[in-house]
């Protein structure tokens, strides 16, 4: 017979102190998750000013170039970091992607993105340059251009690119907080992908480098 006080008789009192400690360990784990990827952005967004205040990297002009003190960044939201389901697209043909110029570089539909964003459901297509499989350090590169709602407003109006790596699984993380303008937001001396019809995303996305003013 058990005794009275085992700690089997007392229900009550142990579950809601497990669920308590659960409830905890999770929050930590989210916010440990969050602070790392909060402490990724603010990389991002360093290199990318130093790379801009280079007069040997920047795409900026010799004047804008006199007067440039940082790129204006979104505040880093994680509403915009997103678990995406990845569909390989492996019978896709390889086609010349237009461009702000008469250029045209070949790239093939590499995979499918299915995310959802504040409870809405989108899809994204994203796609691998064929002169870039060849260079050891992009050989695992992926291009994911797209427009939303905020384009010509708060920020650039042919859209914004996000560089990924080739997920080793089916799921791949899309920070959007580090979405950056095409080099064309800052010169017309460039030739840049112009961002497809279907890669479109109908919702702001708030998140990664605004316009260049």
């Amino acid at each position: 017979m058990i005794k009275s006080g085992n700690i089997l008789e007392r229900p009550n009192i142990i579950k809601p102190a497990i669920k308590l400690k659960f409830s905890f360990l999770f929050f930590l784990l989210l916010s440990n998750s969050f602070l790392a990827q909060e402490q990724s952005v603010m990389k991002f967004q360093q290199e990318i000013n130093e790379k801009f205040g280079d007069p040997q990297r920047t795409p900026l002009s010799d004047k804008d170039l006199a007067e440039f003190k940082g790129l204006d960044f979104f505040k880093i939201d994680s509403a915009f970091i997103v678990k995406a389901h990845f569909l390989r697209t492996p019978a896709e043909a390889p086609f010349r992607m237009q461009t702000t110029t008469d250029r045209k570089p070949v790239y093939v539909k590499y995979g499918e993105l299915y995310f959802k964003i504040k409870g809405e459901d989108f899809k994204l297509n994203v796609f691998q340059n064929q002169e870039l499989i060849s260079d050891p350090e992009y050989y695992n590169y992926l291009f994911l251009p797209f427009t939303d709602l905020t384009n010509g407003e708060t920020t650039y109006s042919g859209g914004r690119y996000l560089d990924l790596r080739i997920p080793e699984g089916d799921s791949i993380l899309l920070d959007f907080n580090k979405a950056y303008n095409p080099y064309c937001a800052y010169s017309g001396n460039f030739s840049c992908p112009i961002v497809p019809a279907d890669n479109h995303l109908e919702i702001a996305i708030p998140a990664g480098i605004k316009n260049f003013k």
